[in-house]
């Protein structure tokens, strides 16, 4: 195990360092046009810069970026908490009721559809059922505060929480059930299960004891992509209910080339992802009893 982790790690630090000339990469957009060495001169000067944290000012506010990320980042990670929540609660049981037998076969095409559809069109929808139909007071011009839809203090503050969650959320679910499906369909060919049901074995002791953990290990190895997933529904929940997030920072930064402050925004999001990656590769390890995850 202690190998498998020291290997796990020097992935990781081999991805950071991939994420990090990608931000000084993008940081150093404004000066491609001024010729390929001057280019990279910019960018050796960039990915140094990185590498101490200081990622220089923002084109848009003239703040430092660290303090932009200081006061935006917080709003994200909380959001990207709230929408893990959600997206366990529901992607999981999804997962594991349409990963099962008949199940998985009859609900295929729904699972396809369900997946193909664009999340800030899900977004949008959310907020017109709860206008329509809850009478909620959605805000989608910028509200002044935010609240936490996990441990809200009120129910004024969970409703302005709870319709960024769930759109986060559900994403999160979507990749998770897609995961937990695929995992539930390679596992079904695998010839050990008729093994062990010839050994005796009732049908609930190979669920439970052999397959399932299976599931819950290609789950935790595909982390990496649940947590993509989340990032990019972040960024959409951010821009449709008008949270002032890093994702939504991010998508401003890019559309008034702001490259400084994208690279670093797109540094943080890659970091994330990739320590995501590491964390389930690790947690999967020691419930794999039979080859590599797929």
């Amino acid at each position: 195990m202690l190998r498998f982790v020291l290997i796990e790690a020097g992935r990781l630090l081999l991805g950071l360092l991939g994420a990090a000339l990608m931000g000084a990469a993008i940081a150093s957009v404004a000066h491609a046009g001024d010729g390929v060495l001057q280019f990279f001169s910019v960018w050796g000067e960039q990915l140094f810069s990185f590498a101490r944290l200081r990622f220089g000012d923002s084109a848009i506010s003239g703040l430092p970026i660290v303090t932009e990320l200081a006061t935006s980042l917080p709003l994200t990670l909380g959001l990207l908490l709230e929408g893990i929540v959600v997206a366990s609660l529901i992607g999981i049981p999804v997962g594991f009721l349409f990963g099962m037998g008949a199940a998985r076969r009859a609900a295929a095409p729904l699972i396809q559809i369900a997946a193909a559809v664009p999340i800030f069109c899900a977004g949008l929808a959310l907020a017109y059922l709860a206008v329509n139909f809850l009478q909620w007071p959605v805000q989608l011009d910028g509200p002044a505060w935010f609240g936490s839809a996990v441990f809200p203090r009120s129910l004024a503050e969970a409703q302005a929480a709870l319709l960024p969650a769930l759109t986060v959320g559900l994403a999160g679910a979507s990749a998770v059930q897609v995961v937990m499906s695929r995992a539930a369909a390679t596992i079904a060919r695998e010839p050990w299960r008729t093994q062990l049901y010839r050994m005796g074995l009732s049908r609930w002791d190979v669920e439970w004891i052999y397959v399932v953990p299976q599931i819950f290990a290609a789950l935790f190895a595909h982390l990496g992509e649940v947590m993509l997933s989340l990032l990019s529904a972040t960024a959409v929940a951010e821009w449709v209910f008008s949270r002032p997030g890093a994702a939504d920072l991010f998508v401003k930064s890019v559309a008034l080339r702001d490259w400084n402050a994208a690279g670093a925004i797109m540094l943080v999001f890659a970091s994330l992802t990739l320590i995501a990656d590491f964390m389930g590769r690790c947690a999967a390890h020691p419930l794999i009893s039979r080859g590599t995850v797929r």
